[in-house]
């Protein structure tokens, strides 16, 4: 039980970084960063802490605030799977399969990598293996491994390398607008006070008892895999219909970019040097195995290169859609090969992790 002091004492750290986090995002956001409130968070408050020692241990974020962000964001990610979404299944079954498979190969080529070169932990190099879900991944890694902030590293680098390549890729031109684009669509998505009664507790009760669900049944992640199972199967079923609310969406991008960018303050220069260089080879190991997949696709069945390699680049579900409806590709088919990526790796992520367990 949290004490009157300890929740002082969080509260406050909580509003600085809050408030170092939330000026800087929205700085990025004016000078067109993708993701702008996450890596606004993370780099005010990184430098901010690092700059001013003094601070750095006053900067951080609240496990039981943390934990309502991962059934919210369980919620979200569940929403993206839609009876209307599955009715293209069997049309792109096959560059689906060969998605997930590519996904699992070049997991397992990260992790190799990482655990038997690098000498990493199980867990670290299995999190910082993953193609996808920056936000997310950096989440589940504070409940499982003390190196976060190195976790964020990789999954930061290996989107940054995306954002700079694939607009280069797409003919060198008109890839900022994509990430104003991308910005656009935050600020336009509808605000809590814009929703209903009804749809605010669906969604709380979505997050809640999917989570009790979990529990009973043993799961293990269940603040993460409850919500996200019971949101998929009930949008899946045409029950339910949660759209991604402007203000939670910022507020998990602050929360889990502040949190990482005051582990970080703490780290010394030297060490993260490392890190970056190792995540600099694994993102190149990465994009490297889904870019060949991708040209060989193309080439067997004369399917658009450029739209493959959309489908398949680990990159923003957001940043990547607009990208493809801004150079005129099929958006359905790429925001679905996003969906599956991201659900196979956070269905399969508390089940592999169990497995490979510490050291």
């Amino acid at each position: 039980m949290i004490t009157r002091g300890e929740l002082w004492a969080d509260i406050t750290k909580m509003a600085l970084t809050f408030v170092v986090a939330l000026g800087t995002g929205i700085g990025f956001l004016y000078a067109g960063f993708p993701a702008p409130y996450l890596m606004g968070s993370l780099f005010g408050v990184w430098a901010v802490g690092a700059s001013i020692p003094q601070i750095s241990n006053r900067m951080g974020v609240a496990r039981w605030i943390h934990i309502p962000v991962i059934l919210g964001l369980g919620v979200l990610i569940g929403s993206n799977f839609t009876a209307d979404i599955l009715s293209n299944l069997e049309k792109w079954f096959v560059t689906v399969t060969i998605m997930a498979i590519t996904t699992i190969a070049v997991t397992t080529i990260g992790f190799v990598y990482l655990r038997r070169v690098r000498k990493y932990d199980k867990q670290l190099a299995f999190l910082c293996s993953i193609p996808g879900g920056q936000a997310e991944a950096i989440v589940v890694a504070r409940d499982l491994v003390e190196k976060d902030y190195v976790v964020a590293l990789f999954h930061l680098i290996r989107v940054a390398i995306v954002f700079c390549t694939t607009p280069l890729l797409l003919g060198f031109v008109q890839g900022q607008d994509a990430v104003y684009a991308s910005n656009t669509a935050l600020q336009a998505m509808p605000s809590l006070f814009d929703l209903s009664w009804q749809k605010l507790l669906s969604f709380l009760g979505t997050a809640l008892f999917g989570y009790l669900i979990a529990r009973l049944l043993r799961l293990p992640m269940a603040h993460l895999l409850g919500p996200l199972c019971l949101s998929t199967a009930l949008h899946m079923i045409g029950i339910l219909e949660i759209p991604r609310v402007n203000e939670f969406v910022i507020l998990a991008q602050v929360v889990i970019g502040g949190a990482v960018g005051a582990r970080l303050a703490r780290v010394p220069f030297r060490e993260l040097l490392t890190y970056v260089k190792d995540a600099f080879a694994t993102t190149t190991l990465i994009l490297t195995a889904y870019i060949l997949v991708a040209v060989c696709i193309s080439m067997v069945i004369d399917a658009d290169l450029l739209a493959m390699w959309l489908a398949f680049v680990p990159g923003g579900l957001y940043e990547v859609t607009l990208l493809a409806l801004i150079f005129g590709f099929d958006v359905a088919f790429i925001a679905f090969h996003h969906t599956i990526r991201v659900m196979l790796i956070f269905l399969s992520m508390p089940l592999m992790i169990a497995r490979l367990g510490k050291g």
